[in-house]
């Protein structure tokens, strides 16, 4: 079976034979990720403390370190010196390093933005001399793009960039914030608007060249040990040859490097929460209260059950999506003549499944934190303590890469110009189901078995989801994006069917395999979650649907939505406990 497009669930059913699980991880991907454990658990946790702080010259040693056993180099091909790992290795390493703290921004950052629109969008020439360097790490790169008057309004940038009267350089000047690795870098992607182009063009820019001025570190909430500052530029002389892509191609590179940076970030977010609840769990097998361990406490199984529920569902999104890519990539290869390319329209193919992975990791994340402080009691308000370094950490991952309000909006804009496109026909289908809400509220769906009923109430959420973007475009029209609080409603209900369905997709795949004796705790998961997505689903139906002042549907919309989200009941504190056992007694995450 072909893989869906970017947004195709909606319309089209997943046969779970189809989907990569991580289960499936091959040895070689196992050895990488086992590699970058041990590179962690020495480099990094052993002096946290000190790389908590912003010390550039520590950071860039353990850069250095990283470099060395070829971890900068897994998504560079090997004839610019890297070793050319597939997307989902590119992820799974992402993945393990989200586990690291600050490090983790400071690498992610070099690897991805600060080296990738090279890869991706520059010349052989560029290629050559820049991406082969930063593979091996002896290069260290950053991106600038924010700035002080132009954040999620990136194309608003004040930079210019002036071709000089001998036509050999561009004349940058201009001023960038919140850059990553600033303090160290060596290798700058920065955009900048050319004379009074309307929009932006990306230079490679070298920190030592005459008029680059860096800021100080900036003091943050979080992630102090990445090199965060500003970078100011004076007359600087940028050669032509720099120019990455064509002129006014700035704002493209911007936004599909965006679109890998958010899906890689799903990843980082998806570590760092494995981390949390290993901790959690460490913790409440060891504390004690009224004279027997917390771990024994009902409060605190719910706690750890919910962190591994929306953990488990993170996780099973991530790889699906990333085998997509990867399978796109091998489809592009044929059409498409260059390589970086070929990877960066793949990874933009997916520009929804990437906001989704963004904004419901880093809240699942924001989520699991919150709750490994409340498990530590007063210990995880001490700086002593990991889950008090992690929460902090945690709180930027809702901004970067676009904030997640940013993204919401994407998720439910890029649908909807996708579903006008003739391939894909979702607004034909949306409407097809609007004009049959009398038979929908008629029928009574007949499971036969325990995934049929599961991938019915997901079918059902779907059909919910199509009804209502057809009433809020019906109503509000042209200016549908601009009812923000009507779109945040949507993007959610598809947010949170992708990844349940990702879920039960994984789990119905590993009972069909057998992979495991023990399904019945993962069937626990899946029961635990389509029931919490239902209700989520329900309520953001309902707002929607309430938001609507002229549709005369209003009252039938509301049965229409009430009747789709509508599951069986669950003993979802037996289930919770069960979940929290498992995860008790292996005093690790291992799901």
């Amino acid at each position: 079976m072909k893989n869906l497009k970017s947004a195709e669930f909606l319309i089209k059913e997943t046969d779970f034979n189809d989907v990569f699980i991580p289960e499936e991880f091959n040895e070689e991907q196992k050895m990488i990720a086992q590699t970058i454990k041990d590179f962690i658990k020495i480099e990094i946790y052993t002096r946290l403390d000190d790389l908590d702080k912003p010390d550039r010259k520590l950071m860039r040693e353990v850069l250095d370190k990283s470099a060395e056993l070829g971890l900068m180099g897994l998504s560079i091909p090997e004839a610019y010196d890297g070793f050319e790992q597939d997307f989902v290795t590119q992820m799974l390493a992402a993945e393990k390093l989200g586990a690291a703290y600050s490090f983790s921004v400071a690498f992610m950052a070099h690897t991805g933005i600060g080296t990738l629109p090279i890869m991706y969008y520059g010349n052989e020439e560029q290629r050559q001399k820049y991406v082969s360097k930063l593979a091996t790490g002896e290069l260290i790169g950053a991106y600038c793009l924010t700035e002080p008057e132009a954040g999620s309004d990136a194309n608003s940038g004040k930079t210019s960039a002036v071709l000089s009267e001998d036509g050999k350089h561009y004349i940058l000047n201009g001023q960038k914030m919140w850059i990553t690795n600033a303090g160290f870098a060596d290798v700058q992607i920065v955009f900048a608007k050319i004379d009074k182009d309307r929009i932006l063009s990306a230079f490679i820019v070298e920190s030592g060249m005459d008029g680059v001025e860096i800021g100080p570190d900036e003091h943050k909430m979080g992630i102090k040990g990445s090199s965060t500052a500003q970078i100011y530029y004076n007359d600087v002389k940028v050669p032509v040859e720099n120019l990455i892509g064509k002129r006014g191609e700035g704002f493209r590179i911007a936004l599909n490097i965006l679109h890998m940076g958010r899906i890689k970030l799903g990843a980082n977010v998806l570590g760092a929460a494995k981390k949390t609840i290993t901790d959690s769990v460490n913790y409440a097998n060891e504390r004690k209260q009224f004279g027997i361990l917390i771990s024994t406490f009902g409060a605190i199984k719910y706690k750890l059950a919910e962190q591994v529920i929306r953990t488990y569902g993170l996780e099973s999104a991530t790889y699906r999506v990333s085998k997509d890519i990867d399978d796109l990539i091998q489809q592009l290869k044929g059409e498409l003549p260059d390589a970086g390319r070929v990877t960066i329209e793949a990874i933009g193919e997916y520009a929804v499944e990437a906001a989704i992975l963004k904004v419901y990791g880093s809240e699942v994340l924001d989520y699991v934190v919150d709750e490994a402080v409340q498990i530590h009691g007063g210990m995880g308000y001490s700086a002593e303590m990991p889950v008090e370094k992690g929460y902090r950490d945690s709180r930027i991952n809702r901004i970067f890469e676009g904030t997640n309000e940013i993204n919401r909006i994407i998720v439910v804009e890029t649908t909807m110009k996708k579903g006008k496109k003739p391939d894909f026909k979702l607004g034909e289908k949306a409407e097809e189901l609007y004009g049959s809400i009398d038979d929908i509220l008629a029928h009574n769906d007949d499971a036969q078995d325990y995934y049929q009923e599961k991938f019915n109430c997901l079918d059902n959420f779907k059909k919910a989801i199509m009804i209502l973007m057809h009433a809020v475009s019906g109503e509000f029209g042209k200016t549908v994006l601009s009812e923000q609080e009507v779109i945040n409603n949507i993007s959610d209900m598809i947010s949170r069917t992708y990844i349940s369905e990702s879920l039960a997709l994984r789990v119905r795949k590993i009972d069909n395999d057998k992979i495991t004796p023990n399904i019945n705790v993962y069937k626990d998961i899946l029961d635990v979650d389509i029931y919490d997505a239902a209700f989520l689903i329900k309520k953001q139906g309902l707002e929607a649907v309430n938001s609507l002042s002229e549709n005369r549907d209003k009252e039938k919309l509301v049965r229409v939505v009430n009747k789709l989200t509508d599951v069986g009941g669950v003993n979802v504190k037996d289930a919770r406990r069960r979940i929290a056992d498992k995860l008790i007694e292996d005093n690790e995450y291992r799901f």
